[in-house]
Parts: C-alpha cells; structure tokens; sequence
C-alpha cells in the first residue's frame, strides 16, 4: 500500500511564517489568511500571500505608518481587508532628532546585513549605532563590507569592524561579483529574513539585486558616490520586501545619513560588552567612568585593556540613549511621554 503524500504547505510558509505566528491565531480567525507587508507606502499597502503581491485596503482608523515592512497580517481573502496585525518577534525602529514617534525600519527580521564600505564611509561610530538597534530588537547583525575590490587593505576594515563587538560576523564582498550571494548565503536560507541598512552609495542596491537575482528589467537602480566624500545619491526611496532565489527574503531600506539611538540600553550592553562586564566593580553605582574614583573601566583603559576612543563612543551613546529615550510622567489615567534629559 502506497502511503500518501504529505500534504503541500501553505503558501505563507515560505514567507518566513512559523510557530510563533501560528501560535496567535484564534478560533475568530479562520477564514482570514496570513499576508506579509511587502511595501509601506504614505497612503497604501502591499502583501505578499505566497501566491503573488496583493493590495490591502485598510480598516477606519488605521494608519499606513502603523506597519512596518516585514509584519504579518491576517486579511480577508475577498476584499483584501486587513483585519489584525500580528504580534512582532523582532522589530527595528529608531526615533528621528525631536520626535517621540518611532520610525518603523523593518519587521520580524531575522538577520541585519549593516552594510559599510572600505573607504570614508567606514565609521565604527555609525556601525555601532546599528549594532545597537539591532541587538535591541533581537535581530543578528552581520557587518557586510562592500568595495572590497577597491582597496588594497580590505582585511584591515575587517579587523576593525570585527572588534566592534564580541562574536560579530564580518563578510568581505564584491557586490557586483557573483560570489556575493554565495557569501552571504548561511543567512539566506528557506523561511529567513534578512535586511540591509548602511549610508547612500555603499551598494545596497547592488548587493540586493545580487541576493534577489533581479533581471535587467526589475533590478533596483543602483547609483554613483561622489568622489570628494564617498557619499552616496538615495537610489532607494521606501522599503520593500522581494523573494531570494533560495527561499529567503530581503527588506530593502532607503540610505540613512544619521541614526539617533533612543531606548537600546541592552543593545548597548552587548556593543560594548567589556565595559558593562567591568562597571559593577566601580565604586559607584552612577559611575560615568570618566573621572570618578575607583572606576574599574579607568583602570582597564590606563592598563591598556580598553581602547580610550571606544570609551568616549560608550558614553556619547550612553548619553545619547538616556536623553532621547521618552518617559511617561504625570498622575495615572493621564500620563504624557516626554524625553528623560541628560544625565548630570
């Protein structure tokens, strides 16, 4: 007796749909199906339902900045209407200069591609700021460097990128060789998200048409660097989702010239592990390790074990972090968000 096949997959599960998603449906939900956000645009919103891109009419009251690239939403299959926004297993967000809003980056992504390359724009300053916000939200953060074709001393930027934080993945790629979705390929796999972040003309276009293996004629532009600066020309304006050959996906992200850090203290810890590791045997509780006495992170950096510069990084961030993180103050039933200041 032949035994019979198992039964074909849902659609959705090739769009990185898994248990902790499976896990909050309820019995009010049957007949609605999962669709993944694939684009966030100022008045509208595309899924995808494995079976192809669908627009989706949003309910009374819904804002398109509600949604970020990347979340999972139950949607009546005949009118498209969204119905429920699933809860998130990892988000990236970050809050622009003055605002309380965050900005939605990027939803339940698995990997962060921060993507740098080996000229001026190589900043240990800006690549911590992501590792932060990616460590924050639970994401892996992977350091790709482009333009490693360009300079004869790519496996120095490696190094330092590496000591930016403990256990980090460094990938040297040429974006425009063929070798680069090869490279990138252990955090591609079936079901994974991945997504790329990094300044204007570091080659994220490039390295997402090479991962998604776009055509001449679907391919993201792709620009030039201005030679004075290495700065790049936004060649990406929004945020979308496209399908990799070997069953993962890839959020694509508009070049982003500044990140203000705000609420990302554990992400911080895990950037700069060595000093989080030595402040409890400061003498101070508050220590700032700057002039303190009995400050044991001083007296690693006087005995060589810390870098000054990556000290004086911490506490920029650090400081940076509790200004712009927003409290609630106020009586209960009225509390209103404000920021928390500067440390003293």
């Amino acid at each position: 007796m032949t035994k019979p096949a198992d039964p074909a997959p849902p659609p959705h599960s090739s769009l990185g749909w898994s248990d902790f998603f499976a896990d909050q449906l309820a019995v009010e939900d049957q007949g609605l199906v999962p669709m993944r956000i694939a684009t966030v645009h100022r008045s509208r919103l595309t899924a995808e339902s494995g079976l192809g891109p669908v627009r989706i009419e949003l309910p009374i009251n819904a804002k398109t900045t509600d949604f970020a690239v990347g979340d999972w939403a139950l949607v009546r299959p005949d009118t498209h209407l969204l119905v429920r926004r699933l809860d998130r297993r990892a988000l990236l967000q970050r809050r622009t200069e003055g605002g309380y809003t965050a900005q939605l980056i990027a939803a339940n992504v698995d990997t962060l591609f921060i993507v740098t390359s080996c000229n001026d724009d190589f900043n240990p300053a800006r690549l911590e700021r992501y590792l932060a916000l990616a460590n924050d939200s639970g994401t892996t953060p992977v350091i790709v460097l482009t333009k490693v074709d360009q300079t004869s001393d790519a496996t120095a930027y490696a190094q330092q990128a590496a000591e930016l934080q403990r256990g980090l993945a460094v990938v040297m790629v040429n974006a425009k060789g063929t070798e680069a979705a090869q490279c990138l390929a252990p955090w591609c796999g079936p079901g994974q998200t991945v997504a790329l972040v990094g300044s204007s003309g570091v080659g994220k276009s490039t390295l997402l048409n090479a991962l998604s293996e776009k055509t001449a004629e679907t391919a993201q532009p792709t620009g030039s660097i201005r030679e004075n600066d290495a700065k790049g020309r936004h060649t990406t304006t929004s945020r979308s989702l496209h399908a990799m050959p070997g069953g993962g996906w890839v959020i694509d992200t508009p070049g982003m010239r500044s990140l203000d850090v705000s609420d990302v203290s554990f992400g911080l810890e895990v950037v700069f592990a060595e000093i989080a590791e030595l402040a409890p045997s400061c003498r101070f509780n508050d220590c700032t390790h700057s002039h303190e006495p009995g400050c044991a992170v001083q007296t690693a950096v006087a005995a060589g074990q810390i870098d000054p510069a990556r000290l004086d990084r911490w506490r920029k961030l650090t400081e940076e972090n509790l200004s712009n993180t927003p409290v609630e103050t106020g009586p209960r039933g009225n509390k209103k968000v404000k920021p928390r200041g500067k440390r003293h």
